[in-house]
């Protein structure tokens, strides 16, 4: 089951915030039962909810392999977890944002199509490994309420320039970062934005301590779970596998210098201290891409013309281009494409994937300079002519589409961390453990 998100080892959707419960008090033994481990604003994050996050992080930790810390640090690091996630959804539920049931089964048919099985065998599949399918559906419902919510609060607010665009290129110009793929880990002690310079002086003999440690044989993975104030601290610190134009603007620079199994020296960034490890990197081929120059025309049905009409009516324009009518003038002329008809229905040259699979099957087999036979996608009825083929090395051309996304992404990370920090500030949290 390598696809399986919540107790099955991808933990970025399931920092689950389990419902709340009824509030009780400690069994006669002492043995934890519930009761509230931490008020949060208007609601609370309960014992029972501490205990089960626990057996998670720890039933993963062994299953890595990974040492587990002390319970006086590994505690607070998940009670913290849990304290943000609830912050974050009481947020996302006073802006009104609400999930519903169509997203939901959308992220639940992702998940099963990722295992290769169906919605409908998502339970069962769950079931087998002891997870109960009405909290799972639950528990992602939050999540997707909790992505929904940092879209809007940070990922919609990160302006990208052109001139910054250029800039990138330009720095990226004879580097292979964009091509190069890098695992990448981090230790993060977080800094306020408001903190003084006693807590800044604090953080930063903190993370110098660490790296000492770190130099001294001690396993990153451990000391990410015990000291780490990252949200990827519980899973050893892990970022997993980046493109080098995803990596975070502080990292950028960084990685692609680091050998594989090597950890940075401490870095400052507005959200605090890191030490970074690059685990492994792949990649650096150029990107060849076998294209085709396609031209269609498509008639979609609609309230006048319904679907055998439309049919009826395509043949009549194949008919008409077979006896000799020039393809683009009557593409002008129909075609319902608004994209393509004023280019007399050239769509350019593309790669794989760009179409649907029925009209990008064709577009792959058919002879150049033959003309289709009618045939339908979900918008209606096409035929096509192949007017090209050819390999493309597409490097320059995937770099520059891919420059702006790269630039958003690689703020995300600092700035969600920053945003985080700022609602955890802004709330009203009282520990009781």
């Amino acid at each position: 089951m390598r696809y399986l998100l919540p107790t099955l080892l991808c933990s970025a959707l399931l920092a689950a915030v389990p419902a709340q419960g009824q509030d009780r008090d400690l069994s006669a033994t002492g043995e934890l039962l519930d009761g509230i481990a931490a008020i949060v604003n208007d609601g609370v994050v309960l014992k029972s909810e501490l205990s089960a996050e626990l057996a998670r992080i720890v039933a993963r930790l062994n299953a890595q392999g990974t040492r587990i810390p002390p319970e006086s640090s590994l505690v607070p690091q998940v009670l913290e977890r849990l304290v943000i996630a609830r912050i974050q959804l009481q947020r996302a539920e006073n802006a009104g944002i609400l999930v519903s049931d169509e997203t939901l089964n959308a992220a639940l048919a992702n998940v099963a199509a990722r295992n290769q099985v169906t919605l409908g065998q998502l339970p069962a599949m769950l079931a087998r490994e002891g997870i109960d399918y009405q909290s799972y559906r639950r528990e992602m419902r939050e999540q997707v309420m909790i992505e929904q919510l940092r879209q809007r609060d940070v990922l919609s607010r990160i302006m990208v320039t052109p001139r910054e665009v250029e800039e990138y290129l330009a720095r990226q110009a004879g580097r292979a970062a964009f091509n190069m793929e890098y695992d990448v880990s981090q230790i993060l002690v977080a800094v306020s934005p408001t903190a003084g310079p006693d807590a800044v002086k604090a953080a930063q003999e903190k993370i110098e301590s660490i790296a000492a440690k770190l130099k001294s044989g001690e396993d990153f993975a451990q000391l990410a779970v015990q000291f780490s104030d990252s949200q990827q601290a519980l899973e050893g610190g892990a970022l997993g596998w980046m493109k080098g134009d995803e990596l975070p603007t502080l990292f950028a620079e960084l990685v692609p210098g680091l050998a594989s199994g090597q950890v940075s020296e401490p870095i400052r960034s507005a959200s605090g201290f890191h030490l970074v490890r690059l685990n492994n990197q792949r990649g650096g081929e150029p990107i060849i891409e076998n294209q085709v120059n396609v031209r269609h025309i498509l008639i979609s049905p609609n309230e006048v013309l319904d679907d055998d009409s439309a049919l009826e009516k395509i043949r009549g324009i194949r008919a008409r281009i077979a006896a000799g009518d020039d393809f683009a003038a009557v593409a002008r002329a129909v075609s319902d494409d608004p994209g393509s008809k004023n280019d007399g229905g050239d769509l350019g040259w593309a790669g794989p994937g760009s179409y649907a699979p029925e009209f990008q099957k064709l577009a792959d087999s058919m002879p150049e300079k033959t003309l289709s036979e009618p045939f339908r996608t979900r918008f209606g009825w096409h035929i096509l002519e192949v007017l090209g083929r050819r390999v493309q090395d597409t490097t320059e051309e995937v770099q520059r589409q891919q420059a702006m996304i790269a630039i958003r992404n690689s703020r995300l990370g600092e700035e969600t961390e920053l945003w985080m920090r700022r609602l955890r500030d802004q709330a009203f949290v009282e520990l009781r453990i």
